[in-house]
């Protein structure tokens, strides 16, 4: 029996975060954090210690960054220019910031992308036929996911950061590809960023001399964070000649919107022009372009370094910090900190509430389908920005809130949110 479309989404439970829209939606979805970006902000017309934004190197307001982020908007508009790469869009400065960025990251070439979900998602559409077999971490974030679904070939996962199962995938992979006469794409994360855990890329490099596969990491949260020179999870572990495919994010280091990609010279201009999500979609626009190429020569610079240095100096005090007051923040080993709560879904709510009411600190509540079933945690993001003050502040309050916790003091029910909001 036929049945209208909007009916049935009406009569649907929400999805697995929509579930919980009636009591979230404001407050701990689609929040309305106020003010200038940066660790002290306003939710809820009052001040929050906030560790919730992806701004790692806090760029987001470096004066030279704001300056030349205006300047590039007076000058350029925010339309120009106008139209797809392919056909209208190409620039100069598009183009020197991908020969900057491939230099960057020692590859051949680099294409960059309008946003780094769907680009990352066009890449590997572009790079597969049904033919192809896929390799791919068991907790890889949703736009490798996403990808990956538009693939009409086999597809293996292994545990996640398993070693042993990643070859045994990479065994019954190699089967399937000799019978169908493809390759085999091995697709994992330099960071994952709700645990903060590093891919274990050195490890699956190794295994390219045993068996015949191209390895893409989805890096994110390493680019300008990780090595000794920022150049990411690749550049930590020593593998940077060994990573086919490396795709890095502005959204998280940059601290504005887009992405890349790199690779060799003959991949990337294969890529270029069949990648859909770009070849039918505007240009990015020119301010963010030379936005970007400042943001990139001071990730490059001596003041870089800095940033970095200062970036884990609050990371490393924060997280152990957490593990003295005995919380597990599982195996943080970049700079997401995600703290575990040993609790159920109305005692997590009640602290965060407390969080943000009382003690002034907004971090963000995760559970699944975002992680693993069974999981919740408070996602904390350090940045450059924030100062040993913020942590002490911070830690001083999760010491509260362990022992309110353990005397039963959020076994309440939960809030009512129309009265918070």
């Amino acid at each position: 029996m036929q049945v209208d479309i909007f009916d049935k989404i009406r009569k649907s439970t929400g999805g697995p975060i929509g579930q919980y829209r009636d009591k979230a939606d404001g407050y701990f979805a689609f929040p309305k954090l106020e003010g200038e970006l940066g660790p002290h902000m306003k939710f809820n017309g009052r001040e929050v210690l906030c560790w919730s934004l992806n701004n790692y190197l806090g760029l987001a307001n470096h004066p030279e960054i704001r300056k030349i982020d205006a300047e590039a908007a007076a000058r350029w508009g925010m339309a120009y220019p106008m139209g797809s790469r392919m056909m209208t869009g190409q620039t100069a400065l598009h183009e020197r910031l991908e020969r900057e960025l491939a230099d960057f990251e020692c590859k051949e070439a680099a294409f960059q992308m309008n946003f780094g979900y769907q680009g990352i998602v066009s890449v590997i559409d572009s790079l597969l036929s049904r033919h192809d077999v896929v390799v791919i971490d068991s907790e890889a974030h949703a736009c490798l996911i996403d990808g990956v679904r538009l693939h009409m070939g086999k597809v293996f996962k292994f545990k996640h950061n398993d070693i042993e199962s990643c070859e045994q995938k990479l065994k019954a992979a190699t089967q399937e590809a000799e019978q169908s006469g493809g390759g085999i794409l091995l697709i994992t994360e330099g960071v994952f960023g709700m645990t903060g855990a590093l891919g274990i890329l050195d490890r699956i490099v190794a295994l390219k001399k045993k068996y015949k596969f191209r390895i893409l990491i989805d890096d994110a949260h390493g680019f300008g964070v990780m090595g000794p020179n920022g150049r990411g999870t690749s550049e930590h572990f020593g593998v940077m000649d060994d990573i086919d495919i490396y795709i890095g994010a502005y959204a998280k280091s940059m601290a504005t919107i887009g992405g890349f990609v790199a690779s060799e010279k003959d991949i990337i201009t294969y890529l270029r022009y069949n990648m859909r999500s770009q070849m039918y979609a505007k240009s990015l626009p020119m301010p963010i372009v030379e936005g970007c190429l400042k943001r990139l020569e001071i990730i490059r610079s001596a003041e870089g370094d800095s940033l970095r240095a200062r970036l884990w100096e609050v990371t490393r005090s924060l997280q152990d910090g957490f593990r003295e007051l005995g919380y597990e923040i599982g195996p943080a080993e970049a700079c997401v900190t995600p703290v575990h709560l040993m609790c159920g879904v109305n005692q997590a709510t009640n602290i965060a509430v407390d969080l943000r009411e009382h003690y002034g600190i907004f971090c963000s509540i995760v559970t699944y389908p975002v992680i693993p079933p069974g999981m919740l945690i408070f996602r904390i993001i350090p940045t450059a920005a924030h100062s040993m003050e913020d942590v002490r502040r911070t830690l001083s309050a999760f010491k509260d809130i362990k022992e309110r916790l353990d005397r039963g003091e959020y076994d309440k029910d939960m809030p009512d949110m129309a009265l918070i909001k």
